[in-house]
């Protein structure tokens, strides 16, 4: 146990990827408007992100290369390798810049209910100022261990408020088993699948794994750490969704219009567990979303630079950049974001494809390649992928 903790790390910088402030925002309206029975949705979420992820794990232990590099080498037409590689650096890229203003807005959001609406203003640049220290520090340990005592204590603020609410433990786990169709849920299920099992988080893992582990006996606490941490990160949006499932007949909009309806209940101090938690999650998310964007761009360009390189830090700081000046002016760059959902919904398909094919290759994983029933599990997986892809893609074009 003691030799499993030193070795957690990567797979909790995922967790705290995917709990985005956006992730809160849409399992605050579940819980809100379905109450626990959407929950298997997230377990749903939760199976394929293990499975998803363990494959870019293998392939970044195991090739010690960046998997936008390995699908690169592997891709033997000029035009394919081409037309990947733009489709990857427009859906992480840009996707990761639209998105930043939403972390580090979702971080102020959740400092106003700690520390008051007073200094709204300052708060994103003081988030800035936060996540770029962390990233030119250029150090993995360090940056590692301070995502990781933040999903700590995002866990912690989530788990008290759902334990507050005193749930229904019945109906929550039938909620977590047994799938359900409620009328009008559909566009939220496919969004409470679409928020964890990300693109970006395959290339991040497969580039953090390698900077942590180098041998190829290390693979067992690699998967143990994607295991359990994502695992984890799942219940936190289930724990969400549970204390969301509290409110009945109020109109909740977010996090913190949840925690005001909750404090009549349980005091203010459930304002101000949420703050915390929307906080850690919108600062997580803040760096990991450069930092994916940084290696992906290395990646994809053969770079080969380290965390300290300045051509690595100049991606990651742009990004920062953009996202501290929208966040602040509160520019919402709508187009931008319309064309980053658009790629991300091809890009998912289409990298969970190219994952699959990957690690059935004996040339890049020798005998760590897929055994029949990863396949068949892996299958079914990315037939999911390829419907969320297509509702994604169809939902922006609804709303043009």
């Amino acid at each position: 146990m003691i030799k499993w903790f030193k070795n957690i790390g990567p797979g909790a910088l995922i967790a705290a990827a995917f709990i985005g402030p956006g992730t809160v925002t849409l399992c605050t309206l579940s819980g809100v408007k379905f109450g626990y029975t959407l929950l298997w949705a997230m377990t749903l979420s939760i199976i394929a992100t293990v499975v998803l992820q363990e494959m870019a794990v293998r392939i970044g232990i195991i090739t010690q290369k960046g998997l936008a590099t390995v699908i690169k080498e592997q891709i033997k037409s000029s035009f394919l390798k081409k037309a990947t590689i733009i489709l990857i650096l427009s859906a992480i890229f840009i996707g990761n810049a639209a998105y930043e203003a939403g972390n580090i807005s979702g971080a102020s959001l959740g400092m106003s209910a700690v520390f008051g609406e007073s200094l709204f203003s300052v708060y994103p640049v003081f988030i800035g100022i936060i996540a770029f220290i962390l990233l030119f520090i250029g150090n993995y340990k360090v940056l590692e261990r301070s995502l990781v005592a933040l999903v700590v204590i995002m866990s912690f603020s989530f788990f008290v408020t759902a334990i507050i609410t005193k749930p229904d433990l019945g109906l929550m786990f039938k909620g977590m088993f047994f799938p359900s169709f409620p009328e009008h849920s559909l566009l939220t299920i496919i969004g409470l699948i679409g928020t964890t099992v990300v693109p970006y988080n395959l290339f991040l893992h497969a580039s953090l794994v390698k900077e942590k582990w180098k041998n190829k006996e290390d693979l067992v606490y690699a998967r143990k750490d994607t295991l359990i941490s994502i695992i984890l990160g799942g219940l936190v949006s289930m724990s969400i969704i549970v204390a969301a499932a509290a409110i009945n007949g109020v109109e909740v909009l977010n996090v913190m219009d949840l925690g005001k309806s909750l404090e009549p209940l349980y005091g203010s101090f459930a304002t101000t567990f949420l703050g915390v938690g929307l906080f850690a999650a919108g600062i997580t998310s803040a760096i990991t979303a450069p930092l994916a964007a940084a290696y992906v761009v290395n990646s994809c360009f053969g770079w080969e630079a380290n965390l300290k390189d300045y051509k690595f830090r100049i991606v990651w700081g742009f990004i920062l950049f953009l996202g501290v000046l929208f966040s602040s002016m509160k520019f919402n760059p709508i187009e931008i974001i319309k064309f980053a959902q658009i790629a991300n919904g091809i890009l998912l398909p289409v990298i969970a494809l190219l994952l699959l094919w990957v690690v059935n290759k004996s040339v890049v994983l020798g005998n760590y390649k897929n055994s029949l029933p990863q396949n068949i599990i892996s299958g079914v997986i990315i037939l999911i992928t390829i419907i969320l892809g297509f509702k994604s893609i169809l939902k922006v074009f609804e709303l043009l």
